[in-house]
């Protein structure tokens, strides 16, 4: 069963980045870095509830 995601800014706290993975029992939350459109820069993106 997939699990939905959503990435949200540091900087700005925006919720930019929603997708689906296949992990489901990870014990540590998911940091990409991404462009943030209302920053309008490239900024740290990490898993919200």
């Amino acid at each position: 069963m997939r699990k939905k995601i959503v990435l949200a800014c540091t900087e700005c706290g925006s919720r930019n980045y929603s997708y689906e993975s296949n992990q489901s029992t990870s014990s540590e939350r998911l940091e990409i870095k991404k462009f943030c459109s209302t920053c309008n820069s490239h900024a740290i993106h990490k898993e919200t509830k």
